[in-house]
């Protein structure tokens, strides 16, 4: 799973959300939400970070592969 996946699924989680209630409070779709969950690598990162947005984080550039 990817970090951002892993990030969203894990928080998300910790909100005491469903995945439903997560899209309807983001604004997002329930599907995309599903999609960025199970890692799907062709979503939209304006949407990713719609999704972020719900933690105050946000995706932004930075070396393949570099963790902190």
């Amino acid at each position: 799973m990817n970090p951002i996946a892993a990030y969203i699924k894990e928080n998300r989680k910790a909100a005491g959300l469903t995945q439903a209630e997560f899209a309807m409070r983001s604004g997002l779709g329930l599907r995309f939400v599903r999609d960025l969950e199970q890692g799907k690598t062709t979503v939209r990162l304006d949407k990713v970070n719609t999704a972020l947005a719900m933690f105050d984080m946000e995706a932004v550039p930075g070396r393949k592969g570099a963790s902190e």
